[in-house]
């Protein structure tokens, strides 16, 4: 009697022959399956949990490394196309401004705003409750509407968007960037709360302030030649002064100081495994400090505190 031949097939293939093992689990894999490696060949599986073993390149700051700019390209399309909605809906610069408290009539007249107020008027803004104003401004821009400066104003900003946020987003990774951003909105839209409470503001410029001050933190932190980054900060304050006339200076002031409070933390954080838990830490205490800020103003002006 004859013994029966051996034929040996593809573990993921059971209908194909295979005289090929996997150099790392040793099972026997079809030429469909089978991945170059660096002595013989592996699994489809096996490459992929050799992926996951193999540790992510970091930047100086903790950020992965990523070749596109996929949250400065997000950015730049909300604002674009909250533009485009502005064109459609003025009335959105009034409903979603930065505004810190202001009173409506009944007709849709926007008054001063005035506490204790008439009883035919009511709240918006903050003061209204319409915490949501923080963000939303901050994507919003001047109207063509409005004179010259109101295309100028988003062409400007998204420029700077996307010159300051891909060099940025690259040092930074995509979370630590996008935190950085909001933060600097929020803390820019905090600053004009409390000095200008009755101003209806819109702009991303307290947030691309805030990249500004991060891109400078993190020249220092990597040495870069500090000739050109000074000059680029120069240019910065003194658009600072100059925007004063014409634009909210309390937001762009709100958005550096931000900014640069959490580009500090990302910079100079131990690089050890408490990086990641300080650098996240010091963005919720900066959020909470704002937070209370907000509150505090409110209830001030609505007499609640």
């Amino acid at each position: 009697m004859e013994p029966e031949s051996t034929v040996t097939t593809c573990y993921r293939h059971p209908k194909m022959e295979s005289h090929v093992r996997c150099t790392r689990c040793d099972r026997y894999i079809c030429p469909n399956c089978m991945r170059e490696a660096a002595v013989g060949h592996q699994c489809v599986e096996c490459v992929k949990e050799g992926a996951r073993s193999v540790r992510q390149a970091r930047t100086v700051f903790g950020g992965r490394i990523t070749a596109v700019p996929l949250v400065t390209y997000v950015l730049i399309g909300l604002n674009v196309l909250f533009y485009l909605g502005e064109l459609v809906r003025p009335e959105f610069v009034d409903r979603f401004g930065m505004l810190g408290a202001g009173l409506q009539g009944p007709d849709g007249t926007h008054y001063v705003w005035q506490n204790p107020y008439p009883a035919e008027l009511h709240p918006e803004g903050l003061a209204g409750g319409e915490w949501y104003r923080l963000l939303t401004g901050a994507f919003l821009h001047i109207p063509v509407t409005d004179g010259s400066f109101g295309l100028l104003h988003i062409v400007m900003n998204m420029a700077s968007l996307w010159n300051l946020g891909r060099v940025v987003e690259g040092q930074l990774g995509r979370v630590r960037y996008l935190a950085l951003y909001l933060l600097s909105a929020l803390g820019g839209s905090v600053l004009v709360l409390l000095i200008a409470p009755d101003d209806v503001t819109v702009g991303a410029s307290g947030a691309i302030f805030g990249l500004g001050a991060a891109y400078y933190v993190m020249a220092r932190r990597l040495g870069a030649d500090m000739n050109t980054v000074n000059r680029f900060m120069t240019g910065l304050l003194l658009w600072l002064v100059i925007s004063s006339f014409f634009a909210s200076w309390q937001a762009h002031l709100g958005g550096l100081l931000a900014g640069g409070v959490v580009t500090l933390a990302y910079a100079y954080a131990p690089r050890d495994g408490r990086r990641s838990l300080i650098q996240a830490g010091v963005c919720a205490a900066l959020l909470l400090v704002l937070v209370l800020a907000v509150w505090g103003k409110v209830g001030e002006l609505t007499g609640a505190v």
